[in-house]
């Protein structure tokens, strides 16, 4: 599994990377350039053999991800990203810093999913379980 995970700080990305930092079996790493963070990432599977995940908050700094995510499709290897959009009510509605997230990556990865709007709802965690298993 995920043993580290490489953390570009944003505001909707931030409860997502204080998870990761809560937990014990996982090493994380902060870049705030995102483009940097992925090829970083990209160095440690390479170095590990290990899947690696990236995080980022939403807009162009998803987009900045896409170098890396291209050369991580091209030679093989488990990068797994992670973006945290804006709430489905503030997409294509103009909001600052807002472009289209769905599908931003869908030449470069082998499964993408927008997941759904948290909450503890048995149909949201379902969703998410059935993804999961989906994605692997």
């Amino acid at each position: 599994g995920v043993r580290e995970v490489v953390i570009s700080p944003g505001s909707r990305s931030t409860p997502l990377a204080l998870a990761f930092e809560a937990h014990s079996n996982i090493k994380t790493w902060i870049h705030p350039d995102e483009r940097s963070a992925a090829f970083f990432a990209v160095g440690l599977i390479k170095g590990s053999e290990r899947p690696v995940a990236i995080l980022c908050t939403s807009g162009t700094a998803a987009a900045n991800y896409t170098p890396a995510i291209a050369e991580s499709q091209i030679s093989r290897i488990p990068l797994i990203v992670l973006t945290s959009d804006r709430p489905h009510e503030l997409r294509s509605v103009g909001a600052p810093q807002a472009i289209n997230q769905v599908n931003m990556f869908n030449n470069y990865v082998s499964y993408e999913f927008d997941m759904p709007i948290a909450d503890d709802s048995k149909e949201t965690i379902d969703a998410i379980y059935y993804q999961m298993q989906i994605a692997s």
